[in-house]
């Protein structure tokens, strides 16, 4: 069956307000870890995950950080405008550019109060920083403003670090405080674009990373940059009417090369993963087309399902790199629309660390596609034996089926 027929309401779960994390544990890895393996589960404690992965695994993290890109506004007649910054304009080559720029920069926000905004230029003063914005036009999903602001020499990512607002999930019922600033935050988070934590990495500590190495694992970092439509929950009866949402993956040249021959490849979360299967399907396109353009490249919602050819994981990734030698590509820097849903089969991870995930979401399909239905029994025992949920919530090491 193509997942275009699958009926949300077939991943529904009863999820009391209680077992949602308002907050993180005093220490990140004192979360509950549970464990799925052969259709069996058992739970742990998340600092003793290296008792469950095999060895020789090669983890896969998301090094994405998560800017503050809640900015407040007033109006002339003092009315609050919330300006949500999503990702850049069109015109960005990617949102590296877009954080590096000075002077003035072209975003897609949502705006929070947005009738009362009647075209004025609005200006927020703070930190010895003047930050105007314009707003440019209005369209179907978001709002495309402009921002400058003054020093004109400081880049915007320190811009929106010294005037806007940590972001927290919208399930999340309160203001985001200090200790967001630190554990809203992976320990490895490098590069600036999320609008929303990989959530899955917030249980790692410097002790559980150091510990890996004792049983020969080894760690890989992509970049995937989170966008609000992670949370962006699924409203139509089936999945064919639903628009997967689309983020900016980087990954290097180097990175590709090292995953040739690793046959045991276990991701960090779900960006982790949709980041690595994409890759598997870009070289497909490659092999297909080998002078295919890099927007052409870019994998689909239905890409995974509709392209008819199918090839060895290394064979595909070969095509990849020598389509990066061709165009002289170091990173691999565009965007990833695919959707992991029933029945997709995965073509290189055997395994994810993740937390629990919202009833009818994207991510809860991507679950039942490693393990199939046994996604049920998995949360009704976490359900049933204190686990906590979401993306303050506990852990899951989960092989695939």
């Amino acid at each position: 069956m193509h997942p275009s027929q699958l009926q949300i309401k077939d991943f529904n779960y009863d999820l009391p307000a209680e077992k949602i994390a308002e907050y993180p544990l005093p220490n990140r890895d004192d979360s509950k870890l549970l464990i799925y393996k052969n259709k069996t589960i058992k739970e742990a404690i998340f600092k003793n995950l290296i008792d469950y992965l095999p060895q020789d695994t090669t983890l896969i993290f998301n090094n994405t950080k998560v800017i503050q890109a809640r900015l407040y506004f007033f109006t002339s007649k003092k009315q609050i405008i919330e300006i949500f910054c999503l990702e850049p304009d069109d015109s960005y080559k990617d949102i590296s550019v877009a954080m590096l720029s000075i002077k003035t920069v072209r975003y897609k926000c949502l705006i929070g109060n947005l009738k009362k905004w009647k075209n004025e230029q609005l200006i927020l003063i703070k930190n010895n920083i003047t930050v105007n914005v314009k707003l440019i036009e209005k369209k179907t999903d978001y709002v495309l403003v402009d921002f400058f602001w003054e020093p004109n020499d400081l880049s915007f990512a320190e811009i929106i670090d010294d005037v806007g607002s940590l972001p927290i999930p919208p399930y999340i019922k309160r203001k985001s405080n200090e200790v967001d600033l630190i554990r809203y935050q992976t320990i490895y988070a490098k590069h600036k674009g999320s609008v929303a934590a990989p959530t899955a990495g917030l249980h790692f500590t410097d002790k559980v990373i150091q510990s890996l190495a004792s049983k020969n694992i080894s760690s890989v970092n992509v970049t995937l940059h989170v966008g609000a439509g992670t949370f962006k929950p699924v409203k139509t009866a089936t999945i064919a009417n639903h628009e997967m949402h689309a983020e900016w993956i980087d990954v290097s040249y180097e990175t590709i090369i090292n995953l040739i021959g690793i046959n045991n490849i276990f991701v960090v979360g779900t960006t982790s993963l949709r980041t690595i299967e994409t890759l598997y399907w870009m070289g497909i396109k490659a092999s297909l087309n080998c002078d295919i353009a890099i927007k052409d490249i870019e994998i689909s919602q239905w890409d995974a399902y509709e392209l008819k050819i199918l090839l060895p994981v290394d064979e595909s990734l070969k095509h990849l790199i020598n389509w990066m030698q061709k165009n002289n590509l170091q990173n691999l820097v565009c965007k990833t629309q695919i959707l992991i849903a029933p029945p997709y089969k995965l073509k290189i991870v055997k395994g994810i660390i993740t937390n629990f995930h919202q009833p009818q979401s994207t991510l809860l399909l991507l679950i039942s596609a490693i393990v199939g239905d046994n996604w049920k029994n998995i949360y009704d025992y976490a359900l049933t034996n204190n686990f906590r949920f979401l993306s303050y919530g506990d852990s899951s090491l989960l092989f695939a089926d």
